[in-house]
């Protein structure tokens, strides 16, 4: 059964979706349905479009968590947003819900290294990737917090790993040592805002989503 779509932005260049957490970003061996075919079948049903469509991704989310994805419609425009993201152009804005009570602001730096699905903070300089991201606690209620990250570099698994060594695993994330559960395969981990130069416009344009209905009620959003 083919799930709907949400979404947030669409013309000749871009289609910019709101991914649902435990939706894949792209298809894997799984064979379950991901968001880039979902965006397929969507412009081949509304175009009418023969054989294969052209959609290529210029930004994931790890499968739990949701939020704003942009992909591109054109080689060309898929060319350009790929520079801009070599060079970390593009402004990444996360919510996510952390166990504990996260400092008000922050800046964290690490080296982080992957092995398989998972990744780990190096304790050491030689191994690893540079990991950098700003933070804000926007609320603290329940032994959690509701916090603002705003992401430099693009790590596996960053906000996850680097949240979780400090003590403040993200809701529902059972990989990094969280123990409260939330809905079927998510976690509390949202792409809020993503803004990008358009690739033929040339001017910066910002796309942004709610976060999903099932996130806790005691928080407040509109921030």
């Amino acid at each position: 059964m083919t799930k709907k779509i949400n979404i947030l932005y669409e013309d000749n260049h871009l289609l910019v979706v709101n991914k649902p957490g435990g939706m894949l970003s792209q298809k894997d061996s799984t064979g379950d349905q991901s968001i880039q075919e979902l965006g397929k079948e969507y412009l081949k049903r509304k175009y009418n479009k023969p054989g294969n469509v052209f959609l290529a991704l210029m930004s994931r989310i790890d499968r739990p968590a949701s939020g704003v994805m942009v992909m591109a419609r054109t080689s060309k425009a898929a060319s350009r947003l790929t520079q801009q993201f070599k060079r970390s152009a593009p402004r990444k804005i996360y919510w996510a819900i952390a166990e504990g009570k996260v400092p008000s602001k922050g800046k964290l730096y690490d080296k982080i290294y992957r092995e398989g699905a998972t990744s780990y903070i190096s304790e050491t300089k030689e191994k690893g990737k540079v990991a950098k991201l700003d933070y804000r606690q926007l609320d603290y209620k329940q032994g959690q917090s509701l916090v603002r990250i705003n992401l430099h570099t693009g790590r596996h698994h960053q906000i996850r790993v680097q949240f979780s060594h400090r003590g403040h695993s993200l809701l529902g994330d059972f990989r990094y040592g969280s123990n409260i559960k939330f809905p079927h395969r998510t976690i509390a981990l949202h792409a809020r805002e993503l803004t990008v130069i358009h690739p033929t416009k040339k001017e910066p344009i910002t796309f942004s989503s709610d976060v999903p209905s099932y996130w806790p009620e005691y928080f407040n959003y509109d921030k």
